[in-house]
C-alpha cells in the first residue's frame, strides 16, 4: 500500500486533535472529490516501518486523540491487508486509550463483515455525492454519508451534528 501524506495535527478529520494517514487508491472516483490526487494506488510513498513509527510517535503525544484513516480509501481492496495490520498493531500499542476513525466511500453494509472493523471506533461511510453536498454537517461532506460509532462492541449510526452557522 502507498500513502500520499501523514498529517500530524488535524482538527477537521474526527473528534479532537488527530494524526491522519492519507492512503493512495480509490475506486469510487466521486465527482468533485476533495482528494482526487489520492485515487491512483501507485502514487505516493510505500507504507513501511518508518511510516508506522511516525504514526505511533505522533499519536503518543498527550494532546493527540487518535488516528484517522482517509484517502483515497482505506477500504480500497488492495489496501485492506496493510490497513488490517496497521489497526491491529495500533490496538496492541494503544489499547483503548486512543481511537481510530476511518473515512470510506463504501457503505457500512458493504464492509460490515470485514475484520478491520473489529479495531475501528468510528466510521464515516458512503461516497461523496456532489448533489447532496452539505458543508454544515460535522465530519461529512454530503447528506448520504453516515457516522457509525462502536460502543461496547455494537455499531450504531449517529444523528448528524451540524456546525454552528452565522446568519
Amino acid at each position: 500500500m502507498k500513502y500520499i501524506g501523514l498529517e500530524k495535527t488535524s482538527l477537521v478529520n474526527g473528534e479532537g486533535i488527530r494524526c491522519v494517514l492519507w492512503v493512495s487508491g480509490c475506486n469510487h472516483h466521486c465527482r468533485n472529490c476533495q482528494n482526487p490526487d489520492t485515487w491512483d494506488p501507485d502514487k505516493g510513498q510505500e507504507f513501511d516501518a518508518s511510516a508506522l513509527t511516525k504514526i505511533f510517535d505522533r499519536v503518543e503525544k498527550d494532546y493527540c486523540s487518535g488516528l484517522t484513516l482517509s484517502g483515497g480509501d482505506p477500504m480500497y481492496p488492495p489496501n485492506r491487508r496493510t490497513i488490517y495490520a496497521l489497526v491491529k498493531m495500533f490496538r496492541r500499542k494503544f489499547g483503548d486509550t486512543k481511537d481510530i476513525w476511518m473515512y470510506t466511500g463504501y457503505t457500512f453494509d458493504e464492509i460490515a463483515d470485514d475484520p478491520i472493523l473489529d479495531y475501528i471506533d468510528v466510521i464515516v461511510d458512503g461516497p461523496y455525492i456532489e448533489e447532496q453536498r452539505n458543508t454544515n454537517r460535522k465530519w461529512c461532506g454530503s447528506e448520504n454519508q453516515r457516522i457509525w460509532r462502536k460502543t461496547n462492541g455494537a455499531w450504531t449510526m449517529e444523528e448528524p451534528e451540524y456546525a454552528d452557522t452565522i446568519e
